[in-house]
């Protein structure tokens, strides 16, 4: 079984590096063969140039393919590995064309698994983690409260209030789109993110007040988490975190790229983003941050029942950037699982079941400075640290 790893951009690096020095067969994948060779060619001298017929050449029976390659390129690749009997691995979400393939993938006896970076990917293991522990005193008619709130932050803040680490493009698009949550048990649509800015108080060693807001649709993850039909979701959302005072330093970006449309709209949003790129992107070596909170709360008339919550709060370091390591490490954890034959044929998202969800969490709390799960009904708030 060969592992063929494709992309070697500053989201990949610490999980490739993971796999190759626990003596795996990797072979790496990149376009400039240069970059790949300064990431990893102290340790691996199989380093291909990347094309889809070039790789199409040497995939085998068994091999796994992770593409850490722009998602919408993704779908052609699961239908190339289902063709030569290989797995299939991203951190990307499943879109309705990798969820198609799902027959096909169980047909050939192999996994295309999805979702098991950072957000997506440790966010549901939290999430299912909660609602796993939470079911076991659960009663019909509880009504459920559900958040997860994850973002990479400066550790050194910056009068922006952010920093980029990859192109800015993309969060400019995600600005620009709208979101679906559930609050006071209806459905919540948001048309613009900016106009759902609350504050969030997140019960880090030392409180902090951070911004948040909900980020896409949230609804299919009700039943992607295993909620109970009987159980009335009050509130679910899926939303991202910044720093306390981002809505005000990106105020005016959020009006100009309001106003923009069609084809010069686009042009002068990648101008804006290369703008930013200048003056907000972290520099060689820069420690950046990532916080996730994801909770669960239940109510009971009008007592709360049960109410726990995920904190994690990860720094960089000269090993990598806390981005990095938490998108790539889920990721090389996924091809352990997917070659110990613990992830079934078909296509999937981060696991649901607890012995992975335990272990998994036990690897992210040994990148994460801080990574505890509260009980938030116990005047102590007890810590679960791992």
């Amino acid at each position: 079984m060969t592992i063929h790893w494709i992309g070697t951009g500053l989201s990949s690096i610490p999980g490739l590096r993971r796999l190759i020095r626990d003596g795996r067969p990797v072979t790496v994948w990149n376009r400039t063969l240069a970059k790949a060779q300064e990431a990893v060619g102290d340790l691996s001298n199989d380093i291909r140039a990347y094309s889809p017929d070039a790789l199409a050449a040497v995939l085998a029976k068994g091999d796994v393919v992770v593409s850490m390659l722009p998602a919408d390129q993704h779908p052609a690749l699961a239908q190339m590995a289902i063709s030569k009997g290989a797995h299939f691995i991203s951190s990307s979400y499943i879109s309705p064309e990798m969820a198609a393939l799902d027959e096909a993938a169980r047909s050939a006896g192999v996994a295309l698994v999805n979702e098991v970076g950072l957000d997506p990917g440790i966010d549901h293991l939290m999430a299912h983690d909660l609602v796993g522990d939470y079911r076991q005193k659960a009663k019909a008619g509880d009504v459920i409260s559900f958040t997860s709130y994850c973002g990479g932050v400066p550790k050194h803040i910056n009068t922006f209030r952010y920093k980029f680490s990859w192109s800015p493009l993309g969060v400019l698009r995600a600005l620009r789109s709208p979101s679906k949550s559930i609050r006071d048990g209806e459905v919540r649509d948001v048309e613009r993110p900016w106009h759902a800015i609350e504050t969030y108080d997140a019960p880090l060693p030392t409180p902090e007040r951070f911004e948040i807001y909900p980020n896409r649709d949230s609804l299919p993850f009700v039943a992607q988490y295993g909620l109970d039909p009987d159980w009335k979701v009050d509130e679910f959302v899926r939303g991202t975190i910044r720093l306390k005072g981002w809505k005000d330093a990106w105020t005016p970006t959020f009006e100009e790229i309001n106003a923009l449309e069609g084809e010069a709209g686009e042009e002068r949003l990648r101008e804006i983003a290369d703008q930013l790129w200048r003056n907000n992107s972290y520099t060689k070596n820069e420690a950046d941050r990532v916080v996730l909170f994801v909770a669960l709360r239940a109510e009971r008339g009008d007592k709360t029942v049960w109410h726990k919550e995920w904190v994690m709060d990860a720094h960089g370091d000269r090993a990598g950037s806390a981005m990095a390591k938490l998108v790539s490490i889920p990721v090389a954890l996924a091809v352990e699982a997917v070659e110990a034959g613990q992830i079934g044929p078909g296509v999937h998202a981060a696991p649901d079941d607890p012995e992975l969800v335990a272990g998994w969490l036990v690897e992210i709390g040994q990148i994460a400075q801080h990574l505890s799960k509260l009980n938030h009904l116990k005047t102590a708030k007890s810590k679960i640290s791992l």
